[in-house]
């Protein structure tokens, strides 16, 4: 992998962990295009990491907050943080092998997901509108939450808008919807890199040691820009245009492979 390609992959992941377009979706989809036939689950996880930096320094106050008493919002959080750590541990290999491949199929499942993000999206500003949304975070809604993170572990299906959709649905009030969402992503994102490193070490997988810290920082950078622009997103409930650019990506997924064979 090229440094350049590195660094548009970090942008990629940067821009789309934190708005509700699906990070891992448009890695795959970047890796195919950009040719990058050695990319691999680590490297897209360690991008992952990259992403956390501006989380810590966004949400610095929130998350020592959690290691005050009586430690609800940390007990709310480990619950919240479990069902998509089942799912990763029981089902993170079978996903990896339907999204990764490359041929059609792949390209199809992708244009699906990708298109019922559009979807959830849509509503969820409908429903956000509608309702006044103005429950605290309690155990129903982390529950809620969580949840729906555990099923966006399928790449196109954005982990922050299907948690903040969630979020929506329950009646959670803007503000706690989105520091939630964002400190839910923490400890699953923390999991993935463990676990996928194990295997890199496991495997023997050589990693281009350059092309990943630029990769890495460029995630951090975009990340940050991204969470400051969706936290005003979220408190107006404007998710509409998203949904039409995923809708847009969904028909490049399958234009390209069967077109141009990318």
């Amino acid at each position: 992998m090229e440094i350049w390609q590195a660094i548009v992959l970090g942008a990629v992941q940067g821009f789309a962990e934190f708005l509700p377009v699906s990070s891992s979706g448009h890695l795959i989809l970047m890796q195919r295009w950009l040719g990058v036939e050695e990319g691999n689950l680590f490297f897209d996880v360690m991008l992952h990491i990259g992403t956390l930096i501006p989380v810590f320094i966004v949400f610095f106050k929130e998350i020592l907050s959690l290691f005050k008493k009586p430690f609800t919002k940390m007990g709310l959080l480990i619950i919240a943080s479990i069902p998509a750590a089942l799912t990763g541990i029981l089902l993170g290999d079978v996903v990896e092998g339907a999204f990764y491949r490359g041929d059609i199929l792949s390209a199809v499942l992708l244009a699906i997901t990708f298109s019922f993000t559009a979807v959830e999206l849509f509503f969820a500003e409908k429903i956000s509108q509608k309702n006044k949304n103005e429950l605290p975070l309690k155990l129903k809604q982390s529950l809620y939450m969580g949840v729906a993170q555990s099923i966006a572990i399928v790449p196109g299906l954005s982990r922050s808008g299907t948690v903040i959709s969630a979020g929506v649905l329950s009646g959670l009030n803007r503000e706690d919807n989105a520091s939630f969402a964002f400190l839910m992503s923490i400890p699953v994102i923390l999991g993935a890199a463990v676990i996928s490193g194990y295997k890199c070490l496991k495997s023997g997988i050589v990693v281009d040691v350059a092309p990943l810290i630029f990769g890495v920082v460029t995630a951090a950078i975009t990340g940050y820009i991204a969470i400051k622009g969706m936290l005003k997103v979220i408190k107006r409930a404007k998710y509409r245009w998203f949904s039409v650019y995923l809708l847009v990506m969904a028909v490049l997924s399958i234009v390209t492979k069967l077109a141009f064979g990318v």
